[in-house]
C-alpha cells in the first residue's frame, strides 16, 4: 500500500496541493511544507484513536458514510469554484475530534516549521482534513476494512508501516505540544539528530528544517 507522503508525491498530490493552496490564498511550497508533516501527525491522531473500540467504531462510521472517498472524484468541482463552507466547516470538525485540546499546539509547530501563521494553517488543515478522509476512507472500501484490527493497519500502512523510531517520537512530541513553543526545539533536534537518513518521513521533515 502506498505511503501517505508517497501520495502527496502522486498527480493526486500535486492536484490536492494547488487546490488547498489556491482555496487558502496561500504560498504552494507553504501549503506543500505544511500537508507534508500535517497528514502525518493526523493519520497518527487517529491510529491513536482507532486504538479503542469506541475509537475505531466512529471512525469506521465515518469512513462507511460520509468519507467514503467520493470526495476524490471531483477534486476540479471542489477546488473550481472555491471550497465551500460546509467542506471547511466539516474539517473543523474533524479536526477537533481528531486532535482535540492539541490542536492549536500541533498548528503553532506546524506554522513556525512552515513560515506561516497559525491561522493560516488552520486554514490548510480545515481544508485538507476532509480529503484525508476521502483518502481513508476510499482505501477502506477497496480493502474491506470491516472491524479495529482491520482500521488500525490501515492507517499504520498508510503512515508508511514500518515507521523508525525517530519518525513515531516525532509524531507522538508534536501531539504532546503544549502549545508553549519549546517542544519545537525538542522536535527539531529530534529529526535532525537521526543521523543521515533521507528516506521517508525523516529525510523529508529534515529536509523541510532546512538541513
Amino acid at each position: 500500500m502506498a505511503g501517505i507522503l508517497d501520495l502527496l508525491n502522486s498527480d493526486l498530490g500535486s492536484t490536492i496541493i494547488s487546490g488547498v493552496s489556491g482555496s487558502t490564498g496561500t504560498d504552494k511550497d507553504k501549503t506543500s511544507s505544511v500537508l507534508t508533516m500535517a497528514l502525518p501527525v493526523l493519520m497518527k491522531a487517529m491510529e491513536r484513536n482507532a486504538s479503542t473500540p469506541e475509537g475505531a467504531q466512529g471512525l469506521m462510521g465515518a469512513l462507511n458514510s460520509k468519507h467514503d472517498g467520493s470526495i476524490l472524484d471531483n477534486l476540479s468541482g471542489l477546488f473550481g469554484g472555491g471550497v465551500d463552507d460546509n467542506v471547511k466547516n466539516d474539517g473543523d470538525k474533524i479536526l477537533n475530534h481528531v486532535l482535540g485540546s492539541k490542536k492549536q499546539g500541533v498548528e503553532q509547530i506546524l506554522g513556525q516549521k512552515a513560515g506561516l501563521d497559525s491561522g493560516s494553517v488552520a486554514n490548510i488543515l480545515k481544508v485538507a482534513a476532509p480529503i484525508l478522509m476521502g483518502v481513508i476512507g476510499k482505501q477502506a472500501k477497496q480493502n474491506n476494512v470491516s472491524s479495529q484490527s482491520d482500521v488500525s493497519g490501515l492507517l499504520g500502512g498508510l503512515l508508511g508501516g514500518s515507521d523508525t523510531a525517530n519518525e513515531q517520537s516525532f509524531l507522538e512530541k508534536i501531539l504532546d505540544a503544549d502549545g508553549d513553543g519549546s517542544v519545537v526545539d525538542d522536535v527539531a533536534g529530534m529529526i535532525l539528530g537521526g543521523g543521515n537518513k533521507k528516506s521517508g518521513l525523516g529525510g523529508l521533515l529534515g529536509g523541510l528544517f532546512g538541513k
